[in-house]
């Protein structure tokens, strides 16, 4: 199998050249960089041409690496039917830039789309209906950029007083947290629940 991805990759790198960054085998799979403002012409080629055809779009999605120049890797997993093969694209995105939508190439990526857009900001230009479509109207930042804080900036509860649900700026009651700093190989300096028993029968 990895002699029939060699030769596939060695394929597309020739026949696009000039959109494909690099190209690699990793866990058994494809993985080719392509130019962001060149996806389409990419995406296009692989669904069309007869050594590639890859007829489907099985998922786009994002990653995020807060650290680099160009933050964001966009993420395209195919699969020919045909050749009974899998690729996987990837092309890198600032943070202030945008990429094209392949929804007039592959259909099935509006709502792919939609969620890289809700959950990393990724602005996908020419997507006929981008808004959220996993968080709630209103949501503030992009809950799966490294930078989003774990708790989030508003939080939801029903108000006794108001009857009725509140969004509210997050407030972390001291009480409730209860940090232990101490090495998990040192142990706790305090009896944890059940230790009592494994004591009572020693």
């Amino acid at each position: 199998m990895s002699e029939e991805l060699n030769e596939l990759g060695e394929h597309i790198a020739a026949s696009i050249e000039s959109d494909v960054r690099g190209w690699e085998i990793a866990y058994g799979e494809l993985n080719v960089t392509v130019r962001a403002d060149r996806v389409l012409h990419v995406l296009k080629f692989l669904r069309d041409d007869i050594l590639c055809r890859f007829s489907l779009l099985i998922d786009l999605t994002a990653v995020d690496y807060p650290e680099r120049t160009k933050r964001f890797d966009v993420v395209y997993h195919l699969l020919s039917m045909h050749h009974n093969t899998r690729v996987r694209i990837k092309a890198e995105l600032g943070e202030e830039e945008t990429i094209a939508s392949a929804i007039d190439i592959y259909p099935c990526a509006d709502w792919f789309e939609r969620e890289a857009f809700d959950m990393y900001g990724i602005v996908f230009t020419g997507h006929p209906d981008l808004r959220r479509i996993l968080t709630d109207y209103g949501f503030q930042g992009f809950p799966l950029r490294k930078d989003f804080p774990l708790t989030g900036h508003v939080q939801v509860r029903y108000d006794d007083q108001l009857k009725r649900v509140v969004n509210e700026p997050v407030d972390l009651v001291q009480e409730y947290r209860n940090f232990d700093y101490l090495s998990p190989w040192e142990g706790a300096q305090y009896v944890l629940p059940g230790d009592e028993k494994a004591k009572g029968n020693s």
